[in-house]
């Protein structure tokens, strides 16, 4: 489904619109509550729910040895269930090895390079996403609880820059359509408050999982603005806002979106 022609007519509705209270949801709604229950029952089903093949893979990818250590995740971390058990509800997280914030898919890569002597994995690749989705899917049912200290606060405050930042040639932001239009309709679909809570995801629109990044640079090509690169900067800064604002929410990966 192409929402871009839905967002032009919806710039009508969305008229007067300025910044809003910077405050996370009181009560913050996954993305879940905004599906049909068709879609909610097929995330909910561990049978048929997509994602968990990308699940299933990580899980092989975990015990492969890689690069010139010849080592793999598991000679390190041991069983996932355990070890990885807590990781995904605080991450992004700052990195003293890279002295910036980083995100899953950033710190499964600066593993392969520093411990395991790997390339590290290209960005929306098969699998770097199904690393990420193994990693964040053993913290699932577990809440947000992202720290916003130190470096991670700075962080947080360029991404809620960005947040509210208008784009592109609608000149809308994040914030138009993901706090002030939750709810609302763009053509049949309601407007979602945009939370983070169960990436890596599986959507139907693109017939297969996507990133975090990958769904940010769609909402800005929606708009009509230049997408910044998966794994950018300002795509973790907006990755940290994006979590914080989910704190609370309960780990969902991997979801299942339109």
């Amino acid at each position: 489904m192409n929402f871009v022609p839905a967002i032009a007519l919806a710039v009508g509705l969305v008229a007067a619109i300025g910044l809003v209270d910077a405050a996370p949801h009181s009560e913050p709604r996954s993305g879940y509550s905004f599906l049909t229950p068709e879609l909610q029952q097929l995330q909910d089903d561990d049978f048929a729910n997509p994602g968990l093949l990308w699940v299933d893979q990580g899980a092989t990818l975990w015990e492969t040895a890689a690069g010139t250590s010849n080592r793999s995740c598991a000679d390190c971390h041991g069983d996932a269930s355990v070890s990885m058990r807590g990781v995904a509800p605080r991450y992004p997280a700052y990195s003293e090895e890279l002295g910036r914030m980083v995100n899953i898919e950033g710190q499964i890569n600066q593993c392969r390079s520093a411990r395991q002597g790997a390339e590290p994995l290209p960005y929306e690749s098969e699998d770097l996403l199904s690393l990420t989705a193994f990693v964040s899917n053993q913290s699932a049912g577990l809440p947000i609880s992202l720290a916003v200290v130190g470096p991670a606060a700075e962080s947080l405050e360029r991404g809620r820059a960005f947040f509210y930042q208008r784009r592109g040639q609608l000149n809308l932001s994040c914030a138009n359509c993901h706090e002030d239009n939750v709810g609302n309709h763009l053509r049949a679909e309601p407007i979602s408050e945009g939370q983070t809570n169960g990436f890596p995801i599986y959507r139907n629109l693109w017939q297969t999982m996507g990133s975090t990044h990958r769904m940010f640079a769609w909402c800005n090509e929606a708009v009509r603005a230049e997408p910044y690169a998966a794994g950018s900067q300002d795509y973790i800064d907006l990755e940290v806002f994006e979590r914080w604002r989910s704190n609370g929410l309960t780990i969902e990966t991997p979801a299942v979106r339109r």
